[in-house]
This record gives structure tokens, C-alpha cells and sequence, in this order.
């Protein structure tokens, strides 16, 4: 805890009273946070090709603007609206000699893009220099505390405040910046993750965390810190994730030093990383989005790989063995996510409840933490996140938590927020995806709930042996299904060719379809901006036919055989008022050939694995439709990787 002087400083402020107190008001809102990149090296090479690589590297979290600050005796600060490209090319003429140096890509919240606004931020005296992800909820009471101090601000961040606040601690009780830094963030709620330079002291960095990640990379007499773990793999990979509440201090000597903001010392987890430099290039695809949809044969497999045996005849996911009983048992299944996580969730519900015969609500998390839902001790909540940051599902898992739920996290990042807050989960392993719009996660995150319902279900005695074993030897052919699927890419960009001028789009699907139907509409809307709706296909009567005419292109999922005659009506509806119909369907079929307009051939699977396969073909068509409009598909507009604010 803080030592009497430095609170007896807070007390007898009257313009800091307000901040010591524990406002009601942000104790549930820590995790509104910002999704941007944050990089930081301390060492012997020079700096700013580090920062630069390190940037780009982590661009996918934020491209509104990018900044970067080296200390070489001077500190030279220099940022720019857009992206990092744009930075570069405004530094290309300036001194950026320097060993010592932070840099950031920011996704706007607290003020616009532009040049003032765009990190890093300098302290009112110019001597501190920090980089910030997060939001401090009670800026505004500490601006105003600080302005009545003298302090005056250029920019409209949050961030601005903060560094002025280690100021003024700095300055007034003459503290070390490792400490400066902790007693300042005692002070503020919110989310943060920070790393600060001080011009007077170049022997080291701080750096500290509170529900937004940060990693700290050890190398050879040399440091890095960043957002995850893409800026540092090319130079070491020996790594710290630094938990909630934990500030680093890296210093120039070698040595490093972790305490919590209570002033307790850690023992540092070190842990080896399990990232290839070659995971983080384009391999020769034009956009990550293609090469991550071309990556799904391996990706998948990963996800299966030492979880199941077909051949033996089991399943097992050594994340859920010790609260397997708890979930074989449980009342019921709570699936909270957002976006393409959810519509992986929706797709779970069909596979829980039909394999595992467990009653299983699906909740988009944002709505989750306000409903006051009715939670018990005996409900299981799955939450799935790609990034395992998402504000609302964290603030979901919160909440469930404090009533009794079991929480089971379906994620890929390793060392994320959600990996750590929940009891039990398990990884989908597709690698780093650098491209906006999920594709391999979304086919990872099915494989994974697949593999649950199926080892629930078998051990609930819902699935008879035969039709077990059917399953999972349909399963771990699915890789080599998908790789057959990729090969029909020059179709659908054909089509894409065709219907890439429209201004709307309807995608239609019924059961496990269904929710492959809204996950395409989706892919369609974040990175070409046509406006597309997913429906399920009974529905369309109600309402979304009205809308069909020439101009207007359906993409029906057909591979239902379950529901095939309603299908082929459906397409028969929208045939009838003059609709396109782009058709999804299993190999051979001639029916629904003769119908539609286009038809886009899958191989034959069992029902439940279908959307693994039917989703390919709409991940392509959204690409190849973003690339003939000239959007970028990487990095669409208004658009970060991960959504950590709400």
C-alpha cells in the first residue's frame, strides 16, 4: 500500500480528494479498454527498426494513427494520423538513432485521429514519454484536479492525463519512475496497459498491466515489451505475460524487476514461445485474410491434434477432465460471446443439444452483463473469444463468476485475460490471426465445441458407440475436406465477379447452416461494406422477402439433407420474385443445380460438420468481392482484431 507521505500528499489536496475515494461508479467498469499496439525495446541495437517492424506487426489492433518516441540524450517524439506506413515516411528524414524507445498504434476512443491525439504522450515538463492501451474511467476528476495545479493538456486523451499524473507525483515527492508509476495507478479505475520512459533516467523502462495484455520478452542483455507476442518472437523466446496489477521495471544492465501496484515483489513466470517468424508473414498471399483461409486444413487439425482417436474410439480435452463432471451434470450450458465467436456459440447449441442432449442458451455478452440474468451454481458458462480480451465477455465471465457459474474458456491467445480469469478451458492453437475479419478461428472454435459436445455426449450416454465412432471418423477427415473445398476459389471469385456491384445481400440457412448463414453476412459487411442479412430460411417469408428482387443475391446453404425439400422451397420462393441464388451445396447434387443460379460444390459430411465445410466458401466469397470493390480486406474500416471497448 501507498506509505504515509506519499497518501498525506493525496489528503491534504483538496483537488485530489475525489480520487482517492472509491466512486461506485467505476468499480464494474474495468474493462473498457482500447484495442491498440504497444511495443517497447530497451538494449544495445538501435531501437526504431524494432519499433517500425514491431508496429506494422501489430497494426491489425489499430491503424488510426501510430507514434513512436527514441531517447538518444535527446527525446524525439514522432507520430502521425493513419498508418504506419505514414509514420514512416514522416520519420524517414529525422534523427531516430536511439537504443531506448516506445511506439503505438492506436484505435481511437478518447478524442479523434490525428497527429495531437495519437500516442505517445509527453508529460507537461517533457521529461516522461508513455504509451497506453485502455481507458481511465476517472480522467476527467483527474484532469480537473491537475489543471487547478497548473498542468494544461494538448490533447483530448485520457492517456495525456495519466503521464501528467506520474509528473506531478514525480516531481513533488521526488520518486524513483518505477514508483511514480505505481502510486499514480493506484489512483486511477480502469483498464491500462502502459509502458513509460523517463529522459533524465535512459537505464531503463517501466511498464505495467490491469485487464489489458501485456508481454515482456527477455533477450540477450536486451528487452521488449508489447501488446502480444508478434514484435518480440524474431528476437527472443523467452517471454513474461505480466498478470493484472503487475509493473516491470527492464533495465539496460540485464536485469528486470516485478512487483504489484501493492509494492509486492513477483517471481517471474518465464515461459517459452511456441510462435514461428514465418506465422506472422503473408507466405506470399496477397492479404492475410487469404493465406489465414487457406491455413483451415492445418488449423483444424491442430485443434484436433492429441484430442482425438477414431481409430481408438475416444475424445479427450485435458482442459475439461477436471470439471468434467460438473458440466456432464450441469443444468444447463451458457454460451457468451460477440461476433463471429457468437456465431461459433450458435453452432454449439445445435451440437449440445443434439449429441450431448444439454439445454444450452446462446447470449451476445454485451447484452449478458446488463439482462441481470438468472445464474446458478449449477450452470456451466462457456466463453469463446478469439483474442480472449473482448470487454463484454470478460465483464460477462465477471459477473457469472460472483453468482457460482463454472467458467470453461474457449480462446486462442495464450496468456490472455479470459485464458486466466476462467476455471478451465482449452486453446483452439490456429496461430496468430493477423487479418481482421476471424476465419480460422471461427473453424477452430467449432472443431473445439465439437470435440466437447461429442466427449459429453458419449460419456452422457446420449451418443450410441457406432454413431460415435461414425462421428469421429468423419472428423479427422475434415482437414483434408476442406483443402478439396479450397479448390473450388476460382468459382467463387467468378461469382464474386458477378454480383460484387450489389448494395445488399441475403444469406439464408437452416439447423447447423443456420448460423453459417449469419456468419457470412457478416464477413460480407466488415470488409466489403455491402449491407447483407442472415436469416434462417423459414424465416424469410416473414419479412426479409420482400426485399428480393434482381438485385438482390441470396447465398442459400443447402447441405441440410435433413431439411433438403424446405430448402429447395425456398429457393424455389426466391426464384419465383426474380432473386439470384448463389447455392452452397454437397457434392453431386443436381437438384438444386437446376434451380439456382450459381452453385458452389462441398464435399458430403455428417450434418453437424457441415458448417466446417460450408463456411469456406463464404469466407472466399466476402474476400474476393472486398478485393474487386478495393477495400482493404486486412484492415477494414472502423474496424480493430479485437472489440476490448465497449
Amino acid at each position: 500500500m501507498d506509505t504515509p507521505q506519499y497518501q498525506s500528499y493525496f489528503l491534504t489536496n483538496p483537488y485530489f480528494s475525489a480520487v482517492i475515494k472509491q466512486n461506485p461508479i467505476y468499480q464494474n467498469q474495468n474493462y473498457f479498454k482500447t484495442m491498440c499496439g504497444i511495443v517497447a525495446y530497451i538494449g544495445s541495437k538501435q531501437a526504431y527498426p524494432i519499433l517500425i517492424k514491431g508496429l506494422q506487426r501489430l497494426e491489425y489492433r489499430g491503424y488510426d494513427s501510430a507514434g513512436v518516441a527514441l531517447l538518444n540524450g535527446n527525446l524525439n517524439v514522432y507520430k502521425k494520423k493513419g498508418k504506419v506506413s505514414e509514420l514512416l515516411s514522416f520519420a524517414h528524414d529525422k534523427d531516430v538513432s536511439a537504443t531506448l524507445g516506445i511506439g503505438h498504434t492506436r484505435w481511437a476512443t478518447h478524442g479523434k485521429p490525428d497527429d495531437i491525439n495519437a500516442h505517445p504522450h509527453l508529460s507537461g515538463n517533457g521529461r516522461l514519454v508513455l504509451v497506453h492501451n485502455g481507458i481511465i474511467e476517472n480522467y476527467a476528476t483527474l484532469k480537473t484536479a491537475l489543471q487547478r495545479l497548473g498542468h494544461e493538456f494538448i490533447s483530448e486523451t485520457d492517456t495525456e492525463v495519466l503521464v501528467h499524473l506520474i509528473e506531478e507525483l514525480q516531481e513533488r515527492e521526488n520518486l524513483l519512475l518505477e514508483e511514480a508509476v505505481r502510486i499514480a495507478l493506484s489512483k486511477v479505475h480502469g483498464a491500462y496497459a502502459i509502458v513509460v520512459i523517463d529522459k533524465e533516467d535512459p537505464t531503463k523502462i517501466v511498464a505495467a498491466r490491469k485487464q489489458s495484455p501485456l508481454v515482456l520478452g527477455i533477450g540477450n542483455g536486451e528487452f521488449l515489451l508489447a501488446s502480444d507476442a508478434t514484435p518480440i518472437v524474431e528476437h527472443t523466446k523467452r517471454v513474461v505475460y505480466l498478470n493484472d496489477g503487475e509493473i516491470v521495471t527492464a533495465r539496460r544492465d540485464g536485469s528486470f524487476e516485478i512487483k504489484t501496484i501493492n509494492n509486492e515483489i513477483q517471481a517471474p513466470f518465464i515461459q517459452k514461445l511456441d510462435l514461428t517468424i514465418e506465422a506472422l508473414e503473408k507466405g506470399g498471399y496477397d492479404y492475410f485474410m487469404l493465406k489465414e483461409i487457406h491455413e483451415q486444413p492445418q488449423t483444424i487439425a491442430d485443434a484436433m491434434r492429441g484430442r482425438i482417436n477414431a481409430t481408438e474410439g475416444w475424445v479427450r480435452l485435458g482442459g475439461m477432465e477436471e470439471h468434467l463432471n460438473r458440466i456432464m451434470n450441469a443444468d444447463r450450458l451458457i454460451i457468451v460471446a460477440c461476433g463471429t465467436s457468437w456465431h461459433a456459440g450458435l453452432v454449439a447449441e445445435y451440437l449440445f443439444e443434439e449429441l450431448a442432449r444439454l439445454p444450452v442458451e446462446v447470449e451476445y455478452a454485451s447484452e449478458f452483463r446488463y439482462r441481470n440474468p438468472v445464474i446458478t451454481e449449477k450452470d456451466v458458462v462457456i466463453a469463446i473469444s478469439q483474442s480472449g480480451e473482448t470487454a463484454d465477455t470478460l465483464a460477462a465471465i465477471e459477473l457469472a463468476k460472483e453468482r457460482g457459474a463454472l467458467i470453461y474458456g474457449i480462446v486462442n491467445a495464450v496468456g490472455s485475460s479470459i485464458a486466466r480469469l476462467t476455471d478451465g478451458g482449452s486453446y483452439i492453437h490456429a496461430g496468430p490471426e493477423i487479418g481482421v475479419a476471424s476465419t480460422k478461428a471461427f473453424t477452430g472454435q467449432v472443431t473445439l465445441l465439437t470435440l466437447m459436445a461429442l466427449e459429453i455426449g458419449y460419456k452422457r450416454g446420449k451418443i450410441r458407440k457406432s454413431e460415435f465412432q461414425r462421428l469421429l471418423t468423419e472428423l479427422e477427415q475434415i482437414p483434408s475436406k476442406v483443402e478439396e473445398v479450397l479448390k473450388i476459389n476460382k468459382a467463387v471469385e467468378y461469382i464474386s465477379s458477378e454480383i460484387k456491384d450489389s448494395n445488399n445481400a441475403l444469406y439464408l440457412g437452416r439447423g447447423y447452416n443456420f448460423p453459417v448463414a449469419l456468419e457470412g453476412a457478416l464477413k460480407l459487411k466488415e470488409i466489403s461494406y455491402i449491407h447483407a442479412e442472415g436469416y434462417p430460411a423459414a424465416e424469410m417469408k416473414h419479412g426479409p422477402i420482400a426485399l428480393i428482387d434482381e438485385n438482390m443475391p441470396c447465398v442459400i446453404v443447402c447441405t441440410n439433407q435433413s431439411a433438403y425439400e424446405k430448402i429447395v422451397s425456398n429457393i424455389q420462393e426466391v426464384k419465383a420474385r426474380k432473386g439470384v441464388v448463389i447455392a452452397i451445396v454437397t457434392e453431386g447434387d443436381t437438384v438444386i443445380k437446376n434451380l439456382a443460379d450459381y452453385t458452389l460444390e462441398i464435399p458430403d459430411t455428417a450434418e453437424p460438420l457441415t458448417p466446417l465445410l460450408s463456411v469456406i466458401p463464404l469466407q472466399l466469397l466476402s474476400y474476393h468481392i472486398a478485393v474487386m470493390r478495393n477495400c482493404n480486406v486486412d484492415q477494414p474500416r472502423n474496424l480493430a482484431k479485437s472489440v476490448t471497448v465497449e
